[in-house]
């Protein structure tokens, strides 16, 4: 079926929402015809604009952008119907077009894989967040950075991209992941001579004697399938931080699938995201961490960034 075309005035919320959900079970695409959001600039979702005796709601642009996320869709360019109109056009996102979907264990993250079009520096919602952590322990003072689940260094790259040349050579970086071409990768795109990768199983961090370091960034790896969360994480915090360092965990709040990043952690059993274990965990390492004197923060939306510095005295 081809693209179905509705006219929405003063309509709520919540029956364009009704209409999108049942239209979407038959169309690929829809669209609708919508007052622009630019002549009710600075109102609210909801309030009233008169144009022409005919009442209208309005939106901006970021809840049609919303709307579409939600409903598992790509907004496409709106395109101005009338002097006051616009129309919005969704169309659905092909849910198999995922990495999380891919049953190669082996290279499910490798370079030939689709999590390897992903580029998370490139998503504000993920970008903003990680940068105030990394402000937030002061990574240039840092000498020793370990991070789990490296992939091919994007972490490490916006280090490199903050820091003065001189300043980031004076870090000694150690990556660690378990697929072999992104770790090839990683070695090619850090030539410097201060960054150490390794292809590994994190299971097993003692074989590789890595010693003790200032910071340890992981993301979206401790709560992978294989791996014993809570006691991977006590690990990093009693055997592999020094007294006086810190630590940046990034929980994902999102899937990626058809090209777009979309907001909400999906969980078994649920056909729509339920956070639960999310908080879960989030919660086990905010309280872990205060209890051995870190102060933690949480910030971020589609990552959900939890930052412990130390705070010990004694």
């Amino acid at each position: 079926m081809g693209t179905i075309l509705k006219t929405f005035t003063s309509e709520s919320m919540n029956t364009i929402l009704a209409w999108a959900n049942e239209t979407l079970k038959e169309s690929d695409t829809i669209a609708f015809k919508v007052l622009n959001p630019d002549i009710g600039r600075g109102r609210y979702a909801g309030e009233i604009v008169m144009i022409s005796d005919i009442t209208y709601l309005h939106r901006s642009y970021k809840a049609w952008s919303d709307l579409g996320e939600l409903l598992v869709c790509r907004m496409l360019t709106p395109k101005a119907v009338s002097e006051h109109t616009i129309q919005i056009t969704y169309e659905k996102l092909d849910l198999n077009d995922s990495f999380h979907h891919s049953d190669d264990k082996e290279e499910k993250y490798g370079t030939e894989s689709r999590f390897a079009a992903i580029h998370k520096n490139e998503e504000p919602a993920f970008l903003s967040p990680y940068l105030r952590a990394l402000r937030s322990v002061k990574v240039g003072e840092k000498k020793r950075i370990l991070n789990l689940g490296i992939n091919t260094g994007d972490e490490f790259d916006l280090i490199r991209q903050i820091l003065p040349h001189d300043e980031y050579l004076n870090l000694e970086l150690v990556g660690i992941d378990h697929s072999q071409t992104a770790i090839s990768h990683a070695r090619e795109r850090f030539s410097e001579g201060n960054a150490t990768f390794y292809v590994h199983d994190i299971n097993d961090l003692a074989s590789l004697e890595l010693g003790k370091f200032d910071l340890i960034i992981t993301i979206g790896t401790l709560q992978s399938p294989g791996i014993d969360f809570k006691l991977l994480f006590m690990q990093l915090v009693q055997e592999y931080l020094i007294r006086d360092g810190a630590i940046i965990l990034g929980f994902p709040n999102c899937r990626w699938m058809g090209g777009e990043m979309i907001y909400g952690a999906k969980a078994p059993n649920y056909s729509y995201s339920e956070m639960t274990l999310l908080y879960k965990d989030v919660y086990y390492c905010k309280k872990y961490l205060q209890q051995k004197k870190f102060r933690v923060t949480l910030t971020g939306k589609n990552y959900i960034f939890l930052t412990g510095t130390s705070i010990r005295k004694d």
